[in-house]
C-alpha cells in the first residue's frame, strides 16, 4: 500500500496506522482520539495536526485511493460522497467522537465540519488508468478495513487482495493492469467486535458501478472485481449483474474471494491442516497469507482459534461457504474472539504457496476475460441473433 507517514516532518504530534492495530487495541482507544480518513497520500502531517488542535495523538485510517477530482479517476462526487460518510458513521458507531474525512482543497462532500480540506505535497495524479492500457483487462481489486481476532490487524483483506491483482499483472503484463486496492468494503456483522469499518451496500454497489462506468465511456471493455473480502461479494455480483445490463459492449465479471476455484480448491486442500471451519476469517489461510506478506504485523503468541462454528448440512463455514442456505447470523454466535477458523496452524511456507496458487488461478480468469470478450465481439460484429437487427 502507498506510503502515507514521513519521519521527515517536524511534528509534535504522534500519528499511527489505525489499520495495524487489532480490534482490542481498537476497543481500548481513548473515544476522543481524532481518526482521519485521507483521500490520497502525501498531505503535510504538520498541516493535520494545526488543523486539529495539535493533539497529543492522531490515527490515520488507511488512503482512499481514487475517485474525486485530481486523483486520476473522478466519479460521481455525491456517489463518492455517500461513501466515504458511512465509512466516518462506521466509526462514530464504535463511539468515536472526532472523525474527519481529509481532502484536498477545492473538494467539498458536504461532511460539514467532518471534513479537513489541505493541499497534499504532490500534483494531481495521471489518469487511471492510462489510455495505452484498454486492450488490457483492468484488475479492480477491493480489500476492507475490519477486525481479524486478537493476532492480526485490521489491514488483512487489503494486504492479501494487493499481493493477489498486483501479483497477476505482473505476472501477466501485457494482459492485465491493477489499478490502486481499495481499502474499504461492506461488513453486515459491525456490531459484534470493534474496528470493522462498513461503506454500506448501497453506496458501495453505486460507486463501483459509477467506476465501470467512467472507464467504458473512456473505451475499456474488460474488468475483474477482485475481492479479498467476503462480505464484498454478494454486493460485487450486484455490481457486475447491473454493469453488463448497462455497458452491453463489456466484459465484467467477479469472483468469490480467492483460491475458490477447482484450482485454488485443491491447492487449499494440499496443504491445508485444519479440518472443515478451519478457514474463514482470521484463519490458517489468511494467518499464513499475512505471516508470508506482513510477518511484522503478526501476533502468534496470541492467536485464539475460533472453531465452534453452528453447523448443520445445509450451513456451514469454511472458506468456500457449503450449504444451500445463504444466511447472516451474528458472528457472537460462533466466535469468542473475532475469527472463524484455527490460526494456530499458519506457517509462512503455506502463504507462500497458497499466494502463488491465488496469482496462477487469477491468471487463468484473466485469459478467459479475454476469450469471452473477444468471442462475444466477433459474434456481435457478424450479427449473431438479435446483434444482426438492432443498433449497437
Amino acid at each position: 500500500m502507498t506510503e502515507f507517514l514521513r519521519t521527515d516532518d517536524l511534528c509534535v504530534t504522534e500519528f499511527f496506522r489505525f489499520d495495524e492495530l487489532t480490534w482490542p487495541e481498537v476497543a481500548a482507544l481513548p473515544r476522543d482520539l481524532p481518526l482521519v480518513l485521507p483521500l490520497g497520500t502525501d498531505y503535510p502531517q504538520p498541516l493535520i495536526a494545526e488543523s486539529l488542535s495539535n493533539p497529543a495523538r492522531i490515527g490515520l485510517l488507511p488512503a482512499f485511493p481514487f475517485g474525486w477530482r485530481g486523483s486520476g479517476l473522478e466519479v460521481s462526487e455525491p456517489l463518492l460522497a455517500a461513501y466515504i460518510k458511512n465509512l466516518l458513521d462506521s466509526l462514530r458507531d464504535d463511539g468515536f467522537s472526532q472523525v474527519f474525512a481529509l481532502t484536498p482543497k477545492g473538494i467539498d462532500l458536504n461532511l460539514g465540519a467532518a471534513q479537513l480540506r489541505i493541499s497534499p505535497r504532490g500534483t494531481a495524479r495521471e489518469q487511471l488508468p492510462l489510455d495505452t492500457e484498454k486492450s488490457k483487462v483492468i484488475l479492480l481489486p477491493i480489500g476492507h478495513t475490519e477486525q481479524h481476532s486478537h493476532h492480526l490487524p485490521l489491514s488483512v483483506d487489503t494486504i492479501s487482495i494487493e499481493a493477489v491483482a498486483q501479483g497477476t499483472a505482473n505476472a501477466v503484463p501485457e494482459q492485465a493492469f491493477c489499478l490502486p486496492v481499495m481499502p474499504y468494503g461492506v461488513s453486515t456483522h459491525r456490531a459484534s467486535f470493534a474496528a470493522t469499518m462498513n461503506a454500506g451496500g448501497r453506496a458501495f454497489e453505486d460507486f463501483w458501478l459509477d467506476v465501470v462506468r467512467v472507464l467504458s465511456e473512456r473505451g475499456f471493455d474488460r474488468f475483474y472485481l477482485l475481492s479479498g473480502h467476503g462480505g464484498n461479494s454478494s454486493f460485487l455480483v450486484n455490481v457486475v449483474k447491473y454493469a453488463g445490463e448497462r455497458q452491453r459492449r463489456i466484459f465484467c465479471a467477479t469472483a468469490f474471494l480467492y483460491l475458490s476455484g477447482p484450482q485454488g480448491v485443491a491447492a487449499l486442500e494440499k496443504y491445508r491442516e485444519s479440518k472443515i471451519g478451519g478457514m474463514g476469517h482470521a484463519c490458517e489461510l489468511e494467518t499464513s497469507f499475512m505471516l508470508h506478506l506482513r510477518s511484522d504485523l503478526v501476533h502468534m503468541e496470541r492467536v485464539r482459534d475460533d472453531i465452534d462454528f453452528v453447523t448443520t448440512p445445509s450451513y456451514y463455514m469454511d472458506w468456500v461457504e457449503g450449504g444451500a442456505l445463504v444466511a447472516n447470523p451474528p458472528w457472537d454466535d460462533d466466535s469468542v474472539y473475532g475469527a472463524y477458523g484455527a490460526g494456530s496452524l499458519a506457517t509462512n511456507e503455506k502463504g507462500r504457496l497458497w499466494l502463488e496458487a491465488a496469482i496462477a488461478e487469477k491468471v487463468q480468469h484473466v485469459a478467459e476475460i479475454h476469450q469471452q470478450q473477444r468471442i462475444r465481439e466477433e459474434r456481435r460484429a457478424a450479427g449473431f441473433g438479435l446483434w444482426g437487427k438492432q443498433a449497437t
